[in-house]
């Protein structure tokens, strides 16, 4: 971790923990624990607080209008809503029930970077994948992308995501044969899902997520209140289909279960989703946010491996062959998508 990270790390940790802390109040806190440290976001958490500095080239309008999404009624019991206020960013708010300790306007390490405030929610059990709540969390996409949207709002990131991560790949490994299946498969998608020209209008109205996976899951008030999504920094209007891309691309590729799959799909249809038909095929509407997220996953891992010195496990080689896979499919199912 570089000075600037450590900064960084512990100017978070000292805004949750003063946030969190009675005011003159004996200390009897655990030090601060960082949640996650990427170049797209450094979160930490002290007591009941998680602070979060987002990327530095942030869009802050964008930002706000994510987070004033969180906090709106209408999602309320689907998002976790923020404790700042929408588009508040460097300056701590007031937490509620009790007093605030004063903070720096603009600490040094933060200074380009927004920062937001959550509520402490309790996350998946990674080392629990039976317990995964796979049909929870296609009931809160249901209901996300069936919500009308309460104000305008930025198209989600999801394509733009995933052009990011193709690019961080060719960043780390250029000139590598190693990325020539991921290459591939991005240049077997059409344009919108690589974020080079907007979704077919017929799909672009829906709240979406725009980075689904159990991480982003958190049941709130920890450890046993009701699942809410969490991180609304790819949200906005788009395709809905998108969200649903991963799991299908993990059960395309054999690392989700069939009954892990067909329970998430099933409660999403149950519960009204626009994104597939209610009953029949619905690949023809998956297929192409799969094959993207396909390519997005393998071009994360590969360029990790290449930050980490090391080769891909089995996971992550098996989504690096699917990319190969699709590359060498028809195109009539992204055509059926995209007319």
């Amino acid at each position: 971790m570089t000075t600037t990270q450590t900064s960084v790390v512990q100017d978070l940790g000292t805004l949750a923990h003063r946030l969190s802390h009675p005011a003159g109040a004996r200390c009897v806190c655990e030090p601060p624990q960082v949640l996650a440290d990427r170049p797209d976001g450094t979160v930490v958490r002290s007591g009941a607080i998680v602070a979060k500095a987002h990327a530095a080239d942030t869009d802050h309008e964008a930002l706000a209008a994510r987070l004033a999404l969180a906090a709106a009624p209408q999602l309320t019991g689907i998002l976790l809503p923020p404790l700042t206020a929408p588009g508040q960013s460097l300056t701590a708010p007031e937490p509620s029930g009790g007093p605030q300790h004063p903070e720096p306007s603009d600490p040094p390490a933060l200074a380009p970077r927004p920062v937001t405030l959550w509520p402490l929610g309790a996350p998946v059990d990674p080392t629990d994948p039976e317990a995964a709540p796979w049909a929870e969390v296609a009931v809160l996409l249901a209901r996300l992308h069936r919500t009308e949207p309460p104000f305008r709002l930025p198209a989600m990131r999801g394509p733009a995501k995933a052009a990011r991560a193709v690019a961080r790949m060719r960043a780390a490994l250029p000139g590598d044969p190693a990325v020539l299946p991921v290459l591939a498969g991005w240049r077997a998608l059409p344009a919108w899902a690589r974020g080079e020209a907007p979704a077919p209008a017929r799909r672009t109205g829906f709240l979406c997520h725009g980075d689904l996976h159990l991480g982003q899951l958190v049941r709130h008030p920890a450890p046993d209140g009701p699942w809410l999504l969490i991180d609304v920094d790819d949200a906005g209007t788009g395709d809905p289909a998108w969200d649903l891309g991963r799991p299908a691309a993990w059960y395309a590729a054999g690392l989700l279960a069939p009954e892990d799959w067909f329970a998430f799909l099933d409660a999403y249809r149950s519960a009204g989703g626009p994104a597939v038909p209610a009953d029949g095929d619905p690949w023809p509407e998956l297929d192409v946010p799969a094959r993207a997220l396909t390519v997005q996953t393998a071009a994360l891992a590969l360029a990790k491996c290449a930050a980490e010195q090391r080769h891909p496990d089995e996971h992550e080689q098996l989504m690096i062959e699917s990319c190969a896979r699709i590359a060498t499919l028809p195109p009539e199912l992204a055509a059926d998508h995209a007319s």
